[in-house]
């Protein structure tokens, strides 16, 4: 295995001869069993030239932006880059982060539906002009900062609408209105967006009502002389190939239904999670344990039982990398280091917490584990939809290191697209890990 050498901020570690990501993990625990046993993450630079062959071949026609804000580890914005994606950024720092990757201006996206007037005027500064828009208040500021601004509207959605009582675009009616504005206010309307979240059960449906909506937007824009040609899709992909083709065969004959005329127009979307989560995996140490005997009652034999429950207590908690379960997103059970489960072993109720003692703090409320001991080392997979900058903790703590891996065919494949981490190839030394 060679380790490349690129920013300071960041190594990639060459797979070669056999190695695998699961030596990368296993040589980075041994160096902490040494020292602090802190957490870290492991990167997989080869799952996002994977995930990328992946979307090419299931939904060439959309374009793929990447919302910065799932992750924006800047190794990963340059690869992202490289591949030729587009960017939605949320404000001025994601930006200037995708400006200094070289992303030309025409691949930028402004989001966020209130916009600092800082933002605004940095993208005007920059020659962004795609922002999102979807109320009044909005427009009437880009119109004062950035004129000269192309608007995507922000469409509300019935599948939206029904994960969270939070407002999210505009509804329908309210498109007319602001689209009326917009031209009192000589602002261009280019498109229009939409959302359907992750946890859709009704695909079909949902998407038949948005792409529906945005065809009557398009009209209307149309009616008042404005140039609609970008539709954005939205986010809402899981990761899986499996969940991407259900949403291609909603979408396919739709989009031919509602928009057939495309020539000249632009399908993009937002598949943050998908291109991220299967990308990072997090590794943390359990440094405290409980038992807890609970009884409880057969109402069959009316005799009393005793269950015993670990609580495991972790490095790292939901006020560091695992956020998102403040947010309501579920944390996956862990995989063990090292462990392999044999078929007679005994699995106990665990549940795992971070280390503030709080009683949020619980990350996973209930699994199945074998009896751990202070020391362990836990797994977890598809970590890389985090929110976090480079995993830094909301607590104020050092950030995370974060180890990149990657194979010398996937390397290889990155060259042929295209990728071109040129610093990173500068200096070579070997770097082997024991077994």
């Amino acid at each position: 295995m060679k380790e490349l050498a690129d920013k300071p901020s960041y190594i990639i570690e060459l797979l070669e001869g056999g190695f695998t990501l699961e030596d990368v993990i296993d040589g980075h625990i041994s160096e902490q069993s040494l020292v602090e046993k802190s957490a870290f993450v492991v990167g997989d630079l080869g799952a996002l030239m994977r995930q990328h062959m992946c979307w090419q071949s299931v939904v060439p026609p959309v374009q793929p932006y990447y919302p910065v804000k799932c992750n924006s580890s800047p190794l990963v914005i340059e690869v992202l880059a490289s591949l030729g994606l587009g960017f939605i950024c949320a404000n001025k720092n994601e930006v200037s982060l995708v400006l200094d990757h070289g992303v030309p201006p025409e691949n930028i996206i402004l989001s966020s539906a209130f916009k600092q007037l800082a933002a605004i005027k940095y993208a005007a500064k920059n020659n962004i002009q795609h922002l999102v828009c979807e109320n009044e208040v909005e427009l009437s500021k880009i119109a004062r900062l950035h004129p000269d601004a192309k608007l995507l509207l922000q469409m509300t959605t019935e599948a939206h609408a029904a994960e969270t009582s939070m407002a999210f675009g505009s509804s329908l009616k309210s498109c007319r209105h602001l689209l009326e504005r917009a031209k009192e206010l000589g602002l261009q309307v280019v498109g229009a967006a939409f959302h359907i979240p992750s946890s859709c059960h009704d695909l079909q449906q949902a998407y038949t009502h948005a792409l529906s909506d945005a065809r009557c937007v398009f009209d209307m824009g149309a009616d008042l002389g404005f140039n609609m040609h970008i539709l954005d899709i939205g986010g809402g992909f899981t990761g899986s190939e499996f969940q991407l083709k259900q949403v291609e065969s909603a979408i396919r004959p739709l989009l031919d239904a509602y928009f057939p005329q495309r020539a000249g127009m632009q399908v993009l979307a937002q598949p943050g999670s998908f291109y991220m989560a299967s990308a990072f995996s997090l590794a943390v140490n359990v440094i405290g344990k409980k038992v807890v005997n609970r009884h409880w009652n057969s109402l069959s034999q009316g005799e009393k039982n005793e269950d015993t429950e670990f609580l495991y207590y972790m490095n790292e908690g939901v006020y560091g990398p695992f956020s998102h379960k403040l947010l309501g997103n579920p944390i996956a059970g862990p995989s063990v280091h090292k462990r392999v489960l044999c078929a007679d072993e005994a699995v106990y109720p665990s549940s795992l917490w971070g280390p503030s003692l709080d009683q949020l703090d619980q990350v996973v409320e209930h699994c199945l584990l074998p009896e751990l001991s202070v020391g362990d080392w836990l797994l977890f997979s598809n970590m890389g939809a985090c929110g976090l900058d480079e995993f830094g903790c909301l607590s104020g703590s050092s950030q995370l290191p974060v180890y990149y891996a990657i194979s010398t065919s996937d390397w290889y494949e990155m060259q042929e697209a295209g990728v071109a981490l040129d610093t990173a190839m500068k200096n070579f030394s070997v770097l082997q890990y024991s077994a």
